[in-house]
């Protein structure tokens, strides 16, 4: 079934209404559906590479909007189910506990989750249900999937197809080594001043 709905989002590339397609596909990607937007933004962009920008920020807006629906089912849903359930297994003040770790490290964990292939749509979840900052949210997110998808597409941009296979193979390495590089700047800057 992966199989069919990954084939499925490839063909969705090729579609005179491909860009819309994206955006869709990143909507539902940030909430419920398994397979990643790149698989529609890199074909799309190796075909017409002068649109790359337009198709990052187009994955970028659907991505966070996604994260927003995604916030809003464990916000809601959380309310209506999570808790019941939770306070008849006697967890309710370990969630407590673990919603507050979770707010008080929570735009990080949005932004690590929305740049690396961690499945994003957990954390829009998690964030919804534990009632961490909307504002911060929103920002962490705009921040983690603008930058993974634009550099996707610089990537591409730049390099053209000799880079494809790279992505597609190693994304999660290079994501990581990015992040890994941005946070060390950040210590680095703490101690430096």
């Amino acid at each position: 079934m992966l199989r069919r709905l990954y084939d499925w989002t490839m063909a969705l590339a090729a579609h005179p209404r491909a860009p819309w397609a994206l955006t869709g596909v990143a909507f539902v990607e940030s909430s419920v559906f398994p397979i990643p937007p790149d698989v529609m933004l890199i074909p799309m962009v190796l075909a017409e590479r002068m649109k790359a920008w337009a198709y990052a920020a187009m994955a970028t807006v659907g991505s966070v909007l996604g994260g927003i629906a995604g916030y809003a089912i464990g916000f809601f849903l959380f309310e209506l189910i999570g808790k019941p359930i939770l306070a008849i297994y006697g967890y309710s003040d370990a969630f407590a506990d673990f919603a507050q770790r979770y707010n008080d490290y929570g735009a990080w964990i949005v932004f690590i989750a929305g740049v690396t292939p961690f499945p994003y749509k957990v954390i829009t979840i998690a964030s919804g249900a534990t009632q961490l900052n909307f504002l911060v949210f929103v920002v962490a997110s705009v921040a983690a999937r603008g930058l993974r998808f634009f550099l996707v597409s610089a990537l591409l941009y730049w390099f053209g197809p000799p880079i494809r296979d790279f992505i597609e193979r190693r994304l999660g390495l290079v994501t990581t080594v990015f992040l890994v590089l941005l946070i060390g700047g950040f210590v680095m800057l703490k101690y430096v001043h």
